[in-house]
């Protein structure tokens, strides 16, 4: 008789079921120790920074934003728009941009060139801009739909609008006027509806390392370079887009 029959005999079934039921939460316990993650300093319900990281180092959102911005620089050309200063368009179009306006919500911010709301908008002449810099803009815009038909309208036909939006990021507060969060789907469908299918990009930036970086506070300098440039797709830290109004509308209009 073996062993295992032998032990069949001695100890009873609900004995032996209850041993190896002990036996397999044993292993699965061994098997999560094993396997724990380390999170260290991370067990905290406050940020390490409630400044996004800036007293740290560059937000880890901007080095997503510049190297969208670095990627397409070639199109930060002509008459500009920007919003709030001028400092991307002076920084990545450079001597290309000949001449640059600045939009403002509301009075009282000296590199303003136009003051406006976006979602308005009527103020600004329509088919003037080769290019507009509009980042981090969307999530305080309420009715999105009239903001994206103004840049729409106020484009030349051929020019070019580039969109920074977050996925995720901590609430600024009622007073900021943060309205929305986006996905890559709703900023595209949000586009589809003023600009042609084809005639626009979305890409997105991110990993689950960047978006738990960026949400406890930490910088770009707390990270190293191929954590920040690992693409998850599951993990929209940054959505980005680039629209071109299609040139043949001005020919239908002079027709």
């Amino acid at each position: 008789m073996t062993n295992e029959n032998l032990l069949k005999r001695i100890i009873p079934l609900p004995v032996r079921c209850w041993l190896r039921d002990r036996e397999m939460r044993m292993e699965r316990l061994i098997h999560r120790l094993r396997n724990r993650p380390d999170i260290g300093s991370l067990r905290r319900t406050t940020p390490v920074s409630i400044e996004w990281g800036l007293e740290r180092g560059q937000v880890v959102v901007r080095y997503y934003i510049e190297k969208f911005l670095a990627e397409h620089a070639a199109d930060v050309r002509g008459h500009v728009l920007e919003f709030s200063d001028d400092g991307y368009t002076r920084r990545f179009g450079g001597a290309q941009a000949t001449k640059v306006d600045v939009l403002h919500l509301t009075d009282g911010n000296p590199c303003a060139t136009i003051v406006a709301d976006l979602e308005q908008g009527g103020s600004i002449p329509s088919d003037t801009f080769d290019c507009i810099v509009c980042t981090q803009v969307f999530e305080y815009v309420y009715d999105l739909r009239a903001a994206i038909q103004t840049l729409y309208r106020i484009l030349k036909p051929g020019g070019i609008v580039l969109v920074t939006v977050p996925g995720f990021q901590k609430f600024e507060g009622e007073e900021e006027r943060d309205f929305w969060r986006f996905t890559s789907l709703s900023l595209r469908r949000l586009f589809e509806e003023a600009f042609p299918k084809d005639h626009l990009e979305v890409r997105t930036y991110g990993n689950v390392l960047t978006a738990t970086a960026f949400l406890y506070g930490l910088a770009v300098e707390d990270l190293r370079r191929q954590d920040l440039d690992y693409h998850d797709p599951e993990y929209e830290v940054m959505i980005t887009l680039r629209g071109v109004k299609p040139e043949a509308l001005l020919s239908k209009r002079e027709e």
